[in-house]
């Protein structure tokens, strides 16, 4: 029986040892770190696809009622909504009407949370101008 007693030195000794503290305290708080920067990033890129989408919005309201050669129709309007933004979205996001207020343009784009260790459903961007004829 004298297994037990080295038993409790090895023990022993490795409580005592301070070599992988580090690699524990970085396990530990990796996690939330990579949460913290990743979502961050995440929330960038949304805040600056909802910018885009509004700048996109706006511009084509403001396109349809000065310069009809370029924005004639409903599907070239939405191809010069697609073009402004710079965040490659579809021209099917767009949607053009005539309303009371003028020329109206609204958009509607989903976006994929992509955060590690978070299951998070897509958000979606909207955003709607108007601008008089």
């Amino acid at each position: 029986m004298q297994t037990f007693p080295k038993l409790m030195q090895l023990i022993g000794a490795l409580a005592r040892s301070r070599s992988g503290h580090a690699a524990v305290e970085l396990a530990f708080v990796a996690p939330a770190m990579l949460m913290f920067i990743f979502g961050t990033m995440a929330m960038g890129r949304v805040l600056w696809l909802q910018n885009a989408l509004d700048y996109s919005v706006v511009e084509t309201a403001r396109c349809l009622s000065n310069s009809p050669g370029t924005c004639g129709n409903a599907s070239q309007a939405q191809s010069f909504a697609a073009g402004q933004s710079g965040a490659g979205f579809d021209p099917s996001v767009f949607t053009v009407t005539a309303a009371s207020c003028g020329n109206q343009v609204s958009a509607t784009y989903q976006v994929a949370l992509n955060i590690p260790f978070m299951n998070l459903s897509p958000a979606t961007l909207t955003s709607q101008a108007c601008y008089p004829t």
